[in-house]
């Protein structure tokens, strides 16, 4: 759901690592068998279950660079925790950022940073997405982390509980 805020779901996913998260979803991948239309079409049924954006936060600042498409990223951090939320119009990419999404999620800034996402290699991401969108995924990877670093970064500063980025 999306509260209040326009933030979706602040509900940590507890007991599992990001590394968890990533398991399943090369699970989920595996059970594909390297069909690359299932493949494309499953990360298509991905974006579809990722909540739209509030209208207010698809301006400039939150527009990934790099992309090819139109992604919009923002975050918030909550209690010690980064909540993302992001948009796309083309149904691949709106998948591909849901997926990163989920791993991120309720995350401390510290999980983020140290984070190795190895499934993009399993499920052969590059193979499926060709160089232009993993150009544009590396660009959406890299403002998530961008983001933590800036929570991480406050709140070691000045103790921050809550801050808004890109509203």
């Amino acid at each position: 759901f999306t509260n209040r805020t326009g933030y979706h779901s602040e509900k940590k996913m507890t007991g599992q690592s990001i590394n968890d998260v990533q398991d399943e979803i090369i699970e989920e991948f595996s059970m594909l068998e390297g069909d690359m239309e299932s493949t494309v079409f499953y990360i298509m049924e991905l974006g579809s279950r990722l909540e739209p954006l509030d209208e207010r936060f698809r301006v400039p600042e939150n527009l990934v660079k790099g992309c090819q498409s139109k992604v919009w990223l923002t975050s918030r951090f909550q209690d010690g925790l980064v909540w993302f939320m992001a948009d796309s119009n083309p149904d691949v990419t709106k998948g591909l950022i849901s997926l990163l999404v989920r791993l991120g999620n309720g995350r401390t800034p510290r999980e983020i940073l140290g984070s190795d996402l190895y499934f993009i290699d399993r499920i052969g991401m590059a193979r499926v997405i060709g160089s232009q969108r993993s150009n544009g995924f590396a660009s959406m990877i890299q403002r998530m982390k961008l983001y933590a670093l800036q929570y991480q970064e406050q709140a070691g500063v000045t103790g921050a509980a809550a801050v808004d980025a890109g509203s």
